[in-house]
C-alpha cells in the first residue's frame, strides 16, 4: 500500500466532456461532487493521505471564487494557471506534474480524458499504481490503450458515484448485463 495518493484533475477537461455529454453547461445537479472524488480517491488503493490537485485554466485573470473556495473546503488544493492563448495551460501545468511525480512516491489518479497525458502516465507505469477517473466511452484510444500496461480505470459516474443524478450517457454494455427490458 502506497503512502500517499496524488489526485490530479484536469478540471477543463471534465467539465468540457460533460458539457459535451448533456449538450448544454451542466445545471448544479448535474456537476460532478467533488469530495465523492476524493473519498473514492481514499479508499480505492487504501492510502491514508491523498493529495488532491485541482488544475484550472485563470489565463483570464480571474477565478471562480466560490468554486475555489469550495475546493479547498472539501480537502483540494486549487492550481490556477495562466499563459497565453495558444499554451493549453491546464495540459502543460499537469504534464510537468506527473514528471514531478516520477521521483517520488505514491500512486497517481489522474480525472481527464486527454490523450496528451499518455507518454506521462505510461512513464508511470510499472512502478506504481496508476489509475483514470472518467467517462469509460469518452477515454481517448491513447489512454485506454494504458490498460494493457496496467492502467487502472474508473469511471465517474459508474465507479466514483461523482453525480448525484443519472446522466444521459449512452453506455457500453458488456453483454452480459445486457437486459433487454431496460430497452422496451
Amino acid at each position: 500500500m502506497a503512502a500517499q495518493t496524488y489526485l490530479l484533475v484536469d478540471g477543463e477537461n471534465i467539465d468540457a466532456t460533460l458539457g459535451g455529454l448533456l449538450g448544454a453547461r451542466p445545471n448544479p445537479e448535474q456537476r460532478p461532487r467533488w469530495e465523492r472524488v476524493l473519498e473514492h480517491a481514499r479508499t480505492v488503493w487504501g492510502a491514508p493521505t491523498v493529495r488532491g490537485l485541482f488544475f484550472l485554466n485563470a489565463s483570464a485573470g480571474t477565478l471562480p471564487t466560490s468554486f475555489v473556495q469550495a475546493l479547498i473546503a472539501i480537502g483540494f488544493t486549487p492550481v490556477p494557471l495562466a499563459g497565453t492563448a495558444d499554451v493549453k495551460v491546464v495540459d502543460v501545468g499537469i504534464q510537468r506534474t506527473l514528471e514531478a511525480l516520477a521521483s517520488r512516491p505514491g500512486d497517481v489518479l489522474l480525472a481527464s480524458h486527454d490523450g496528451d497525458f499518455a507518454e506521462h502516465l505510461q512513464a508511470l507505469l510499472g512502478t506504481r499504481r496508476v489509475g483514470l477517473l472518467a467517462f469509460s466511452e469518452l477515454i481517448s484510444s491513447s489512454l485506454r490503450a494504458l490498460t494493457e500496461d496496467g492502467l487502472e480505470l474508473f469511471d465517474l459516474e459508474n465507479d466514483v458515484h461523482a453525480f448525484q443524478v443519472r446522466l444521459p450517457r449512452v453506455r457500453i454494455i458488456p453483454l452480459e448485463e445486457f437486459d433487454p427490458a431496460a430497452f422496451l
